[in-house]
């Protein structure tokens, strides 16, 4: 397979990103239908929600195995299309344990995806010595927009679901396809005699995670807890603790996310220019200060311009992490991904027992220490150095391709 030009291979894994965000803003915007359509409580939706998220960090073991077995590439191929068959089966199920299944299902196949897309970006990244990534998960954001966009223009004309996810698996088919011939062709694995097969099956099965990967994941469970908590909690903060309007409450979600979206398509020039490290720990500092100064001013105008230092200073987080975790092996990516997967999933359940005990305030007091947590980890991560003249006259040059892929 011939190797893809940086720019039409960078488009490709784009795609898929996209493609996550909007598979995943396509069946969350209907949760009001499906919720009547199956007459479910509020109780059951957010069963239905988890069941996605533990689905996804369940597949770790399953992703670690298929990504030395298929890849990279086929493997983000393959989820893409599991994903479109998921959709398809959310709009027609029949009853709440078969929606249950479906959801779980959608977990792994997004768990699957979601590791081999940035092992993919990653890899592009190690091939042409070009950073690329932070720009790769601001699609993911486009991603959620776009299906926003797209329920909207839909149920202005029907409430089918069955029509609205017809129409969205169509779009959705097309960027796999689309992205299909430039993604990053995948190493070939070493040939192994049956002595040395068993030895590295053995290898695999008793080896436990190291340190530096453990604590990789812990700075992206850090990391995904602080952005997922804002995304579930600023909008009711606004609310409730600082008394906002109604009408300028859900500015906060807007505020955080649109400054994300903002500093992730600006974010891989800072790393050309100071690494990825420096990156990081400026980011998460400037999240966790700005919080934190923003809960004890209180009022409107300081807790959006706290939550906009979360938006810039988290944006980088990810996808920093995701290279360096990247850097070790297909198993500690998967690892680290399913730990992040784990603090989407348990933050905003933490944020609200906290809540629960002691007010929301101090529950955004946590997120404010979890992006801290992210500086601290930081600090003893290796990261990446992207600055030496050898690297730089590589980066410079135009479609360098000393394709190092992962497997």
């Amino acid at each position: 397979m011939p190797t893809p030009s940086f720019s039409r291979a960078k488009w490709s894994i784009a795609a898929l990103f996209c493609f996550l965000g909007f598979q995943y803003g396509t069946w969350v915007s209907r949760l009001p239908a499906l919720k009547t359509r199956l007459d479910l409580g509020a109780g059951e939706v957010g069963l239905l929600l988890m069941a996605c998220g533990a689905g996804a960090a369940a597949a770790f073991p399953l992703v670690a195995v298929l990504m030395r077995r298929l890849g990279s590439r086929t493997l983000s191929l393959a989820s893409a299309l599991a994903l479109i068959v998921v959709l398809a089966a959310l709009s027609v199920v029949p009853n709440y344990p078969l929606a249950l299944l479906a959801v779980c299902a959608d977990g792994v196949a997004v768990g699957c995806l979601n590791v081999a897309m940035n092992a993919q970006g990653a890899a592009l990244e190690s091939s042409y010595d070009r950073t690329a990534m932070s720009q790769l998960h601001a699609t993911f954001s486009a991603g959620l927009l776009t299906a926003a966009l797209l329920t909207s223009g839909v149920t202005s004309l029907t409430q089918s679901v069955p029509v609205h996810f017809t129409v969205a698996g169509a779009v959705l088919l097309l960027l796999p396809v689309c992205a299909r011939r430039g993604l990053l062709p995948d190493a070939p694995a070493p040939t192994e005699t049956a002595t040395t097969a068993a030895e590295s099956r053995g290898r695999r099965r008793w080896s436990l995670p190291s340190g530096l990967t453990l604590l990789m994941g812990a700075a992206m469970t850090f990391g995904t807890i602080t952005e997922g908590a804002m995304n579930d909690w600023s909008t009711l903060y606004l609310k409730d603790s600082v008394k906002a309007s109604s009408t300028v409450a859900p500015l906060g979600i807007a505020v955080v996310s649109a400054t994300m979206l903002l500093a992730r398509a600006c974010a891989d020039r800072w790393r050309d220019r100071w690494g990825d490290g420096p990156v990081v720990r400026a980011g998460s500092a400037l999240a966790a200060v700005g919080l934190g100064l923003a809960l004890l001013a209180g009022g409107v105008p300081a807790t959006l311009l706290g939550f906009a230092c979360v938006g810039l200073g988290a944006a980088a987080i990810t996808p920093c992490v995701y290279v360096a975790a990247a850097e070790r092996g297909s198993d500690a990516l998967s690892l680290v991904a399913a730990m992040g997967t784990t603090g989407l999933l348990a933050g905003p359940a933490l944020i609200g027992f906290v809540a629960t005990a002691g007010g929301l305030t101090l529950g955004m007091a946590v997120v404010a220490a979890s992006a801290l947590a992210v500086t601290v980890t930081a600090t003893w991560i290796p990261w990446n150095l992207r600055r030496t003249p050898e690297r730089e006259t590589l980066r410079t040059a135009p479609d360098h391709k000393d394709v190092t892929t992962l497997r």
